[in-house]
């Protein structure tokens, strides 16, 4: 498949490949943000990087001096990478801020927009208590669009309480790029999320290509049929394109596709990690995924490979871990047991690892890949062997000679 990197010099081709990776992590690139220093490069090579977005992913890329802006789609109903620290609340309240401050000007008193936002919450039949939960997603949702740059804090700044007065300007360019979805085509906030995360113009091609690229692992069982069936026939050219375009490398097992980036730049979350949680998932797989045994005693296959755990074994394994390895973990995490394997569980599900099911979860197969291979085991060392005594000198030569 021809690209819009076919016809350039290998060095204007590495640019574009790097220019495209900064873009797939940072959708909104402005010059005074992170990777800003880039903005430039992204300005030269713009209509190879637009040619690129549009072809192989159906997205559109709007390039200016200040600011660029890839418009990606939405990922559909999967709340497993939203922005860190927010609430639904606090999303509830980034979309009345947008709402507000299009009608806002340039500026404008902190206290004034959070008036206006909390007047419009009213108005949508959201009930308002100024309570200190309703000020931290509020405050959450304004220091969101200050990490965005859409709020400059001219004087003051946001507070976490939004009780303390600033001067807030608006940055009206970045404003009018934030949306993707298509708002005015939505009559309910599902139809507006289901809009947001449809295919490109390419249909099963764009989509299959979009969830390989966004998604760090996808699984045949997930697919519609069709889009299985089209990642089937052209995993191979599908791999030498993300590599080629994207600097993706891919696993192509039984199951599905799995693309890394082997210089963890478009990773958004880490695993393995060193927290006692990450640490905890991982040590954990090799019992999840041990093989259930029918009443015949023949091992129980699933057709997706996938491995049934009970919410009763994952809290066993877990607390096993725990009561093997006491010196190992935060005690402020493990003192809970429930509360453990619940943050056990979020980590697999957001690592697209396991899959909430009836009765229990579902441990997917690429789970196998990050069996740990520990090196020692601290509780079972092998006891130190006693000191060893000195040996009396014997007689020799030399003392036969004095003997003499």
């Amino acid at each position: 498949m021809s690209t819009a990197l076919d016809d350039l010099p290998d060095i204007d081709a590495a640019n574009v490949v790097r220019c495209a990776r900064t873009l797939l992590r940072r959708p909104l690139l402005r010059g005074d943000g992170p990777d800003g220093e880039l903005l430039t490069l992204v300005y030269r090579h713009r209509f190879a990087l637009q040619d690129l977005f549009a072809g192989l992913l159906g997205y559109r890329l709007v390039v200016e001096r200040r600011f660029a802006r890839l418009y990606k789609s939405g990922p559909g109903v999967d709340d497993t990478r939203g922005v860190p620290g927010t609430s639904p609340r606090a999303y509830a309240y980034l979309a009345l801020t947008l709402a507000v401050l299009t009608g806002v000007g340039r500026q404008t008193l902190l206290s004034r927009l959070v008036s206006d936002v909390r007047s419009a919450a009213v108005e949508a039949g959201i009930e308002v208590v100024d309570d200190v939960v309703d000020r931290r997603a509020l405050t959450a949702a304004l220091r969101h669009l200050v990490s965005l740059g859409v709020l400059h804090e001219t004087e003051g700044q946001v507070g976490a309480d939004v009780q303390t007065e600033a001067l807030i300007t608006i940055d009206t360019d970045l404003l009018g790029q934030l949306l993707t979805g298509p708002v005015a085509e939505a009559d309910s906030p599902s139809r507006l999320v289901e809009l947001a995360a449809r295919p490109g113009p390419r249909g099963i091609e764009h989509a299959v290509r979009r969830r390989l690229v966004e998604t760090p692992l996808v699984l045949y069982a997930d697919l519609p049929a069709e889009q299985a069936d089209w990642l089937r026939r052209n995993q191979r050219k599908e791999s030498v394109l993300l590599e080629k375009c994207f600097g993706l490398y891919t696993e192509s097992r039984l199951e599905g596709v799995l693309a890394a980036d082997p210089e963890d730049y478009l990773t958004d979350m880490y695993f393995p990690g060193s927290s006692t949680v990450a640490r905890i998932a991982l040590l954990a797989l090799p019992s999840l995924l041990e093989l259930e045994y029918d009443g015949d005693d023949e091992p129980v296959m699933r057709s997706d490979g996938r491995h049934f755990v009970t919410p009763v074994r994952l809290r066993e394994v877990c607390d096993r871990l725990v009561e093997d390895y006491p010196a190992a973990w935060s005690k402020q995490i493990v003192e809970d047991g429930a509360k453990l394997v619940d943050e056990v569980t979020d980590l697999l599900r957001r690592m697209g690892l396991a899959v909430p099911t009836e009765g229990g979860w579902l441990v997917n197969p690429a789970a196998h890949r990050w069996i740990p291979d520990p090196d020692g085991d601290p509780e079972r060392e092998v006891a130190a062997p006693a000191p060893i005594e000195p040996e009396v000198p014997g007689w020799s030569l030399f003392d036969e000679e004095i003997v003499s």
